[in-house]
């Protein structure tokens, strides 16, 4: 599916991988007890800032904080755009 979202400056728009619905042993995870996602796979990155280019690319996969970014859906699929500062580390 084609992006149809273009960061701007030193932004970066992710898709959060999806919580587990289930422990390691089988016990299914209720909705009000899974923990927000702190993965993801960068999706589009902005162009960067004149004095910092952008270290980060599509495709790769990042940790990112617990409360960063702003949450968006497009075509029912939700995403997260934050600045590239914001990412903590590509794994």
């Amino acid at each position: 599916m084609a992006m149809n979202i273009k960061p701007l400056a030193d932004r970066v728009v992710i898709q959060p991988n999806s919580p587990e619905e289930k422990t390691s042993s089988g016990i299914y995870i209720p909705d009000t007890a899974k923990e927000k996602q702190l993965e993801g796979k960068v999706m589009a990155v902005g162009k960067g800032l004149p004095d910092f280019p952008m270290t980060l690319k599509k495709g790769d996969k990042v940790l990112f904080g617990k409360f960063s970014g702003t949450e968006i859906s497009i075509d029912g699929v939700d995403y997260l755009i934050m600045k590239e500062s914001d990412v903590l580390a590509i794994i």
